[in-house]
């Protein structure tokens, strides 16, 4: 459905929106680069560790599970521990630990999972993506906790998940072993059961019910992953139940310090090429755009205008974290999956992340709005941003008086100088 036309689009401001687009560069940003290079031999001296190898036994049933979105390591993590598991007589199988994700139906979590490579016919071991689910019980706080059946019929668990910043509360632990325990295993209906308590009390509900489940289930090990700004890994450990409350938050510490951002702290248009599931859970995470769903986060750059170009293929139609723009295209617009974006709203309690901004015709007249509607800034003197997705950020383009303020600096260094191109 064709919201607007080109002609309509420049008669709305005054002035008309034949502007000429900004002059810049692209330029590389220089992050820590922490880095694991042989990531099969990493994951299998950590599962060779006493404390984790001894509870391996010939026989048993393991359930891997298997959620976090957009890890570049994923795969390999995934296969190297199946292949560990196997060598050592286990019977292993995986289970998709993304609570209400995939439109919180089975064969949407895996595809979720194909996206990944990660396949029956890929790793030779069965998938269970059954959405049932077992009520383990009350947490102290009062939150019914749920698990995967699934999961529960094995006689060990491992989850594998990113340990990172949260896009929506902070605490000692955010995004991870603990979270993928509590609301992944949890599906849709554990992921209902938490979120209906608000992400204020995240911090201290997640490792709650964290530890209520471990408490109650086999997990044998989680297996831990930090990345580094360039999206490789930096750590991956793998960490005994009753390591995981101490390390955890150790972790986080080093994913926040290492996580990419723009190096910026103040400018005018952010213009982001593409956003998705895959890359965030609020589809560009708002650590790097500054722009939180929430009114009590904050952290990031200051920037008064974000526009968003595209959705990835990756996401099928889920544009969860639209609402964080201002201007957007018909053509995300046109690809927009109404039904997979609301489930993930409506389960997360934060219906604001689905609403849509303003839609222009083409990429050109979006981000042209977004220029002439800067407060006490001339479009040709705009300091402007553009980059891919919020995890790609070692690359992107700057304009002309942003250009001018990285002259000196040692962590930003000049690839070559371009215009802004914009695709029709």
């Amino acid at each position: 459905m064709q919201l607007i036309d080109e002609r309509d689009a420049g008669s709305l401001v005054a002035g008309g929106l034949d502007i000429a687009l900004p002059q810049g560069a692209y330029v590389r940003q220089k992050f820590e680069a922490h880095r694991i290079d042989d990531v099969t031999f990493e994951v299998q001296r950590q599962l060779s560790r006493p404390q984790i190898l001894e509870k391996i036994r010939p026989g048993m049933r393991v359930a891997l599970g298997v959620g976090s979105r957009g890890i570049k390591c994923i795969y390999q993590v995934t296969k190297a521990t199946v292949e560990f598991l196997r060598e050592r007589g286990a019977d292993v199988f995986i289970v998709p630990a993304m609570g209400s994700h995939g439109g919180a139906t089975a064969e949407g979590q895996l595809q979720v999972l194909a996206q990944y490579g990660i396949t029956p016919e890929a790793l030779g071991v069965p998938f269970d993506a059954s959405m049932d689910i077992v009520e383990l019980g009350i947490s102290p706080s009062g939150v019914p906790v749920y698990f995967s059946r699934a999961a529960l019929a094995a006689d060990g668990i491992v989850p594998i998940g990113r340990v990172k910043a949260h896009t929506s509360f902070r605490g000692r632990v955010e995004s991870g072993l603990y979270k993928m325990l509590a609301i992944g295993f949890g599906k849709h209906a554990g992921a209902a059961s938490i979120h209906s308590f608000g992400f204020e009390r995240f911090g201290e509900l997640i490792p709650e019910v964290g530890e209520f489940i471990l408490a109650r289930v086999p997990v044998l090990c989680g297996i831990a992953i930090v990345e580094n700004a360039y999206d490789d890994p930096a750590v991956i450990e793998a960490l005994a139940p009753e390591e995981i409350g101490r390390r955890e938050p150790e972790l986080l510490e080093l994913a926040k310090a290492w996580m990419g951002r723009i190096l910026f702290d103040e400018f005018d248009v952010l213009i982001v090429d593409e956003i998705g599931k895959n890359i965030s859970g609020d589809g560009m995470d708002p650590n790097v755009t500054g722009r939180f769903s929430l009114p009590a986060m904050s952290g990031g750059p200051r920037v008064q205008k974000i526009v968003v170009l595209d959705l990835t293929e990756e996401t099928h139609g889920n544009a969860n974290g639209i609402g964080a723009a201002d201007v957007t295209t018909q053509a995300l617009f046109d690809k927009i999956d109404f039904v997979q974006t609301y489930t993930n709203a409506i389960t997360s309690t934060v219906l604001s992340v689905a609403k849509i901004p303003i839609v222009m015709p083409t990429a050109r007249t979006a981000v042209a709005l977004a220029l002439k509607t800067l407060v006490g800034v001339k479009p040709e003197k705009a300091r402007v941003v553009r980059i891919k997705n919020t995890l790609q950020l070692d690359e992107i383009w700057i304009s002309d008086p942003l250009l001018k303020e990285a002259e000196g600096r040692s962590d930003i260094e000049l690839v070559r100088r371009a215009p802004l191109e914009l695709p029709p």
